[in-house]
């Protein structure tokens, strides 16, 4: 069984999000995916609202037609911990030029060893960032400005349908 792993704080689950799935499984033949949701996301501020369990809720709704999709949370906040075990890591060109900045880590001597320890890489290019063939996901141009950031600000239709279901009923996300 091969299996990836998508670590990211999800708020909202895009359509981005979705095109990064669907083309890691694609690419990667993989078997299994998981979304892993940091209880405390590193480098972000405090999600109060949703809360974790109700984020957790509306990603597994935003993928519920995929079978290969499961959610997770966890306590780790490292991409190198979070992905320890895993066949392949997936990401976008943000969060990879992310884990190559050192400050997010003890020394320089810990980048290089949690960088190390990375699986297999799977990354989407993101607003501009530089990505190597050798490790770059296919996905639509498109897609490459699509961030939750934007989806809760301005761009409503980014969201994935249950993300926008939930926005709508709970007065969460709204344009």
């Amino acid at each position: 069984m091969k299996r990836g792993v998508y670590p990211g704080s999800f708020n909202p689950p895009t359509v981005g999000h979705v095109a990064i799935v669907e083309a890691a499984i694609r690419l990667h033949d993989l078997d299994r995916i998981d979304l892993v949701v940091s209880e405390v996301a590193l480098a972000k501020p405090l999600i109060e609202k949703p809360s974790l369990e109700e984020r957790l809720q509306v990603i597994s709704a935003s993928f519920a037609d995929f079978p290969e999709v499961n959610v997770l949370q966890t306590s780790l906040q490292l991409i190198a911990d979070i992905a320890r075990g895993y066949d392949v890591v997936v990401m976008g060109a943000d969060k990879w030029a992310q884990i190559n900045d050192v400050k997010f880590y003890d020394n320089e001597a810990h980048m290089q060893e949690s960088l190390s320890s990375l699986p297999t890489l799977a990354v989407a290019p993101r607003g501009g960032e530089n990505v190597d063939e050798s490790i770059r996901l296919d996905v639509p141009e498109t897609i490459a400005e699509v961030s939750s950031s934007s989806a809760r600000r301005a761009n409503f239709e980014w969201m994935t349908k249950a993300a926008q279901q939930y926005s709508r009923r709970h007065g969460i996300w709204a344009p």
